[in-house]
């Protein structure tokens, strides 16, 4: 947590499963977001520290780009407050079962357990999805729903959040998932200071779509950009989806189809979204009046915006506060 929540006594500890044959952009994603000193947030600890650990000491990655030697046991889990399974190309293949042991007494014990791209095949076969909600990589949906007929499977979205487990779709979508852990553990603010530093999408909702129709213009350039820039500046005004399609110089039906088809989401949804996120860090900044944050944020009530914050965070606004509230924006630059 951020200085003036309830941070916790220590650092909160990530472990990362290494196996034969993990992917090494996902390895480095979890050491990039939680690995590394972020002495620019001003927290009084590092918010996460990381260890890698293996069912051997030696391990030779996906396609045998390389091998990691020296990797701590797989004891290294019982140690975990967050445990982190990377994805491998061979999903049909059982992992081995220390593995799988160590992915259930880690959950068994309360911790958090987080796949990225296909090591959701891993959660699933050690028995954590069995009757809920999960995604992984859409090219391994019909592996995924042959091998684990149990599990809800939600193939057309980025990550997807059961509380003390959490599965993202694939290897870039595992950016999205570790932000949002950021922005759960630490808030908006804070989230967004990360973001920056990883020259990435400050927030993209789980919920978006894993695969956009052209993410690169065929022809002319189309981007969002100008118009989602001019929005995010004026969310305390009225704005509407025309409002947006007219500056675009669009009609409202091509604008929706460009967001569907860039960013995976509706104009509507992506609206509501950013000023989900300013009313959060409006609050962590210090304002205690709800009227002015929903005014602020365009939400417009008060009601609103309780209901909306709990929606996204499950936390009233007294709550949000008093875990991420003023010391919190404080410790980061506005």
């Amino acid at each position: 947590m951020p200085q003036g929540s309830s941070q916790p006594a220590r650092t909160h500890r990530v472990a990362v499963i290494v196996d034969t044959g993990t992917n090494p952009f996902e390895v480095g994603v979890a050491t990039e977001l939680f690995g590394l000193p972020r002495p620019e947030l001003g927290l009084e600890r590092p918010a996460y520290e990381v260890t890698l650990c293996a069912p051997d000491g030696v391990v030779r990655m996906n396609h045998g780009f390389f091998t990691l030697t020296g990797v701590p046991s797989l004891d290294a889990v019982d140690e975990a407050d967050t445990l982190v399974v990377p994805g491998r190309p061979d999903n049909v293949v059982p992992r081995v079962p220390a593995v799988l042991d160590a992915i259930r007494r880690t959950h068994a014990r309360g911790a958090r357990v987080v796949s990225f791209c296909t090591g959701t095949f891993a959660l699933a076969e050690a028995g954590l999805l069995d009757g809920r909600r999960a995604t992984t990589h859409w090219r391994w949906e019909q592996d995924f729903r042959e091998l684990h007929p149990k599990v809800l499977l939600e193939p057309d979205v980025l990550f997807v959040d059961e509380g003390d487990v959490l599965t993202a779709a694939g290897s870039a979508a595992a950016l999205d998932l570790g932000l949002h852990i950021w922005r759960q553990d630490h808030g908006a603010e804070i989230a967004n200071q990360v973001s920056r530093r990883l020259v990435f999408a400050a927030h993209r909702d789980g919920g978006q779509r894993q695969f956009v129709e052209r993410p690169v213009p065929e022809v002319r350039d189309e981007s969002l950009g100008p118009v989602l820039s001019w929005a995010q500046e004026r969310l305390d005004q009225p704005l509407t989806v025309a409002d947006l399609a007219a500056r675009a110089r669009v009609s409202p039906a091509t604008l929706h189809r460009r967001f569907r088809a860039q960013l995976g989401t509706t104009p509507l949804a992506w609206l509501i979204a950013e000023r989900v996120t300013l009313a959060r860090r409006l609050i962590e900044r210090g304002e205690e009046r709800l009227d002015v944050v929903a005014a602020r944020s365009g939400l417009g009530t008060a009601a609103n915006l309780r209901a909306r914050l709990r929606r996204e965070t499950g936390l009233s606004p007294s709550a949000y506060r008093r875990r991420f509230g003023t010391a919190a924006g404080e410790a980061v630059n506005p």
